[in-house]
Protein backbone atom coordinates (compact mmCIF):
# COMPACT_ATOMS: atom_id res chain seq x y z
CA UNK A 1 0.00 0.00 0.00
CA UNK A 2 1.46 3.31 -0.81
CA UNK A 3 0.93 6.08 1.78
CA UNK A 4 1.29 9.71 1.59
CA UNK A 5 1.80 11.76 4.71
CA UNK A 6 0.80 15.37 3.99
CA UNK A 7 -0.77 18.55 5.08
CA UNK A 8 -2.89 20.56 3.00
CA UNK A 9 -1.36 23.23 0.47
CA UNK A 10 1.80 22.30 0.92
CA UNK A 11 4.15 20.53 -1.68
CA UNK A 12 2.55 17.52 -0.64
CA UNK A 13 -0.27 18.48 -3.07
CA UNK A 14 2.32 17.77 -5.95
CA UNK A 15 2.38 13.70 -4.91
CA UNK A 16 -1.25 13.81 -4.16
CA UNK A 17 -2.30 15.11 -7.50
CA UNK A 18 -0.20 12.28 -8.89
CA UNK A 19 -1.75 9.77 -6.97
CA UNK A 20 -5.30 11.15 -8.18
CA UNK A 21 -4.28 10.70 -11.70
CA UNK A 22 -2.98 7.62 -11.44
CA UNK A 23 -6.16 6.14 -10.19
CA UNK A 24 -4.05 3.68 -7.57
CA UNK A 25 -4.66 2.45 -4.24
CA UNK A 26 -3.05 5.24 -1.79
CA UNK A 27 -3.65 6.23 1.71
CA UNK A 28 -3.50 9.86 2.98
CA UNK A 29 -2.16 10.42 6.25
CA UNK A 30 -2.20 13.70 7.91
CA UNK A 31 0.63 15.41 9.59
CA UNK A 32 -0.41 18.07 11.94
CA UNK A 33 2.84 20.43 11.53
CA UNK A 34 1.13 22.93 13.46
CA UNK A 35 1.25 20.90 16.82
CA UNK A 36 4.74 19.74 16.69
CA UNK A 37 3.94 16.47 14.41
CA UNK A 38 7.38 17.20 12.41
CA UNK A 39 9.56 16.89 15.02
CA UNK A 40 7.87 13.93 16.88
CA UNK A 41 10.43 10.50 16.86
CA UNK A 42 8.07 8.56 14.53
CA UNK A 43 7.96 11.50 11.70
CA UNK A 44 11.29 12.39 12.07
CA UNK A 45 12.48 8.62 11.56
CA UNK A 46 10.46 8.89 8.19
CA UNK A 47 12.46 11.99 7.11
CA UNK A 48 15.40 13.15 9.50
CA UNK A 49 14.59 16.62 8.18
CA UNK A 50 11.35 17.04 9.56
CA UNK A 51 9.44 18.52 6.16
CA UNK A 52 6.34 17.53 3.73
CA UNK A 53 5.95 15.37 2.00
CA UNK A 54 6.58 11.61 2.79
CA UNK A 55 5.59 8.99 0.58
CA UNK A 56 5.86 5.33 2.12
CA UNK A 57 5.50 2.16 -0.83
CA UNK A 58 5.45 -0.72 0.68
CA UNK A 59 8.78 -0.98 2.44
CA UNK A 60 10.24 2.20 0.85
CA UNK A 61 10.54 5.75 2.31
CA UNK A 62 10.88 8.52 0.11
CA UNK A 63 10.84 12.02 0.87
CA UNK A 64 11.96 15.12 -1.69
CA UNK A 65 9.03 16.04 -3.50
CA UNK A 66 10.79 15.86 -6.89
CA UNK A 67 11.53 12.04 -6.21
CA UNK A 68 8.30 11.34 -4.74
CA UNK A 69 7.47 12.37 -8.44
CA UNK A 70 10.23 10.49 -10.20
CA UNK A 71 9.26 7.47 -8.10
CA UNK A 72 5.81 6.96 -9.34
CA UNK A 73 6.15 8.19 -12.74
CA UNK A 74 8.65 4.77 -13.13
CA UNK A 75 6.81 2.82 -11.10
CA UNK A 76 3.58 3.51 -13.17
CA UNK A 77 5.16 3.48 -16.74
CA UNK A 78 1.78 3.48 -18.50
CA UNK A 79 0.47 6.51 -17.35
CA UNK A 80 3.28 8.53 -19.06
CA UNK A 81 3.86 10.84 -16.31
CA UNK A 82 7.34 11.46 -17.92
CA UNK A 83 8.64 11.29 -21.77
CA UNK A 84 10.78 8.08 -22.54
CA UNK A 85 13.95 7.30 -21.32
CA UNK A 86 17.00 8.85 -23.22
CA UNK A 87 14.76 11.03 -25.24
CA UNK A 88 15.19 14.89 -25.44
CA UNK A 89 12.45 15.73 -24.07
CA UNK A 90 13.18 13.18 -21.03
CA UNK A 91 15.92 15.45 -21.20
CA UNK A 92 14.16 18.42 -20.64
CA UNK A 93 11.46 17.19 -18.25
CA UNK A 94 14.68 16.80 -15.85
CA UNK A 95 15.52 20.39 -16.39
CA UNK A 96 12.56 21.98 -15.36
CA UNK A 97 11.68 19.48 -12.21
CA UNK A 98 15.12 20.29 -11.06
CA UNK A 99 14.58 24.02 -11.82
CA UNK A 100 11.11 23.81 -9.77
CA UNK A 101 12.55 22.53 -7.22
CA UNK A 102 15.98 24.08 -6.76
CA UNK A 103 15.32 27.35 -7.94
CA UNK A 104 11.46 28.52 -7.98
CA UNK A 105 10.24 26.23 -4.63
CA UNK A 106 13.10 27.26 -3.17
CA UNK A 107 12.90 31.17 -3.99
CA UNK A 108 9.34 31.07 -2.34
CA UNK A 109 10.26 29.17 0.75
CA UNK A 110 12.86 32.16 1.22
CA UNK A 111 9.59 34.40 0.17
CA UNK A 112 7.72 32.46 2.83
CA UNK A 113 9.99 31.97 5.73
CA UNK A 114 12.63 35.30 5.53
CA UNK A 115 13.43 34.48 9.24
CA UNK A 116 15.56 31.65 8.36
CA UNK A 117 17.97 33.62 6.51
CA UNK A 118 18.83 36.65 8.86
CA UNK A 119 20.49 37.06 12.38
CA UNK A 120 17.35 38.80 13.75
CA UNK A 121 13.86 37.76 12.80
CA UNK A 122 10.99 40.62 12.91
CA UNK A 123 13.65 43.43 11.28
CA UNK A 124 14.22 45.55 8.58
CA UNK A 125 16.72 42.68 7.34
CA UNK A 126 13.76 40.26 7.38
CA UNK A 127 11.81 42.52 5.41
CA UNK A 128 14.31 43.39 2.65
CA UNK A 129 14.90 39.34 1.96
CA UNK A 130 11.70 39.11 2.07
CA UNK A 131 10.89 41.45 -0.69
CA UNK A 132 14.12 40.63 -2.63
CA UNK A 133 12.68 36.84 -2.80
CA UNK A 134 9.21 38.05 -3.89
CA UNK A 135 11.00 39.80 -7.01
CA UNK A 136 12.98 37.09 -7.79
CA UNK A 137 9.81 34.67 -7.72
CA UNK A 138 8.20 37.18 -10.58
CA UNK A 139 11.11 37.01 -12.54
CA UNK A 140 10.72 33.00 -12.46
CA UNK A 141 7.01 33.31 -12.98
CA UNK A 142 7.74 35.28 -16.12
CA UNK A 143 10.27 32.37 -16.73
CA UNK A 144 7.28 30.03 -16.66
CA UNK A 145 4.90 32.32 -18.66
CA UNK A 146 7.74 32.61 -21.77
CA UNK A 147 7.85 29.16 -21.66
CA UNK A 148 4.18 28.06 -22.40
CA UNK A 149 4.58 30.96 -24.94
CA UNK A 150 7.33 29.29 -26.99
CA UNK A 151 5.73 25.73 -27.69
CA UNK A 152 2.19 26.73 -27.30
CA UNK A 153 0.88 23.52 -26.41
CA UNK A 154 -1.93 22.93 -23.37
CA UNK A 155 0.72 21.26 -21.06
CA UNK A 156 4.11 22.64 -19.91
CA UNK A 157 5.52 20.47 -22.00
CA UNK A 158 3.84 20.97 -25.15
CA UNK A 159 0.99 18.55 -25.71
CA UNK A 160 1.82 15.65 -23.27
CA UNK A 161 0.34 16.26 -19.60
CA UNK A 162 3.18 15.18 -17.22
CA UNK A 163 4.38 15.06 -13.78
CA UNK A 164 5.37 18.84 -14.58
CA UNK A 165 2.27 20.08 -14.51
CA UNK A 166 1.39 19.30 -11.03
CA UNK A 167 4.38 20.69 -9.41
CA UNK A 168 4.12 24.23 -11.89
CA UNK A 169 0.19 24.17 -10.74
CA UNK A 170 1.46 23.79 -6.80
CA UNK A 171 4.28 26.59 -6.80
CA UNK A 172 1.72 28.46 -8.56
CA UNK A 173 -0.71 27.93 -6.29
CA UNK A 174 1.73 29.54 -3.76
CA UNK A 175 1.80 33.19 -5.24
CA UNK A 176 -2.37 33.14 -5.18
CA UNK A 177 -2.48 36.09 -2.47
CA UNK A 178 -0.29 38.57 -4.11
CA UNK A 179 -1.60 41.22 -5.10
CA UNK A 180 -2.87 41.69 -8.85
CA UNK A 181 -1.74 45.50 -8.47
CA UNK A 182 1.66 45.15 -7.49
CA UNK A 183 4.42 45.01 -9.16
CA UNK A 184 4.81 40.96 -8.60
CA UNK A 185 1.79 40.02 -9.77
CA UNK A 186 0.20 36.32 -9.17
CA UNK A 187 0.80 33.63 -11.08
CA UNK A 188 -2.64 33.25 -12.31
CA UNK A 189 -2.65 37.18 -13.88
CA UNK A 190 0.35 36.19 -16.51
CA UNK A 191 -1.12 36.21 -20.23
CA UNK A 192 -0.08 32.37 -20.84
CA UNK A 193 0.06 30.91 -16.95
CA UNK A 194 -3.53 31.95 -16.40
CA UNK A 195 -5.03 29.98 -18.91
CA UNK A 196 -2.85 27.13 -18.63
CA UNK A 197 -3.19 26.80 -14.28
CA UNK A 198 -7.12 26.73 -15.68
CA UNK A 199 -6.57 23.63 -17.34
CA UNK A 200 -4.78 21.94 -14.68
CA UNK A 201 -7.83 23.09 -12.09
CA UNK A 202 -10.49 21.74 -14.80
CA UNK A 203 -8.56 17.78 -14.60
CA UNK A 204 -10.97 15.97 -12.37
CA UNK A 205 -7.74 15.06 -10.71
CA UNK A 206 -7.36 18.21 -9.19
CA UNK A 207 -10.51 19.02 -8.61
CA UNK A 208 -10.39 16.26 -5.82
CA UNK A 209 -7.16 16.97 -4.46
CA UNK A 210 -8.86 19.90 -3.86
CA UNK A 211 -11.74 18.21 -1.60
CA UNK A 212 -9.71 15.68 0.09
CA UNK A 213 -7.26 18.53 1.08
CA UNK A 214 -10.40 20.71 2.12
CA UNK A 215 -9.20 23.90 0.26
CA UNK A 216 -11.34 26.92 -0.44
CA UNK A 217 -11.35 28.93 -3.79
CA UNK A 218 -9.25 30.73 -4.77
CA UNK A 219 -7.43 27.75 -5.61
CA UNK A 220 -4.60 29.22 -7.41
Amino acid sequence: MIRLHFYPSTAAMVPHILLEELGVPYERRLIDREHGALDSPAYRALNPNGLIPVLEDGDLVLYETAAIGLHLADTHPEAKLMPALGTRERAQAYKWLMWLTNTLQATLIVYFYPHRWVNEAGGASEAEVKAVAKRRVGALLDLLDAELARHGGPWFLGEAHSLLDAYVFTLCRWTRHFSPDSPVRPARERPHLGPYLRRVLERPALRRVMANEGLAEPYV
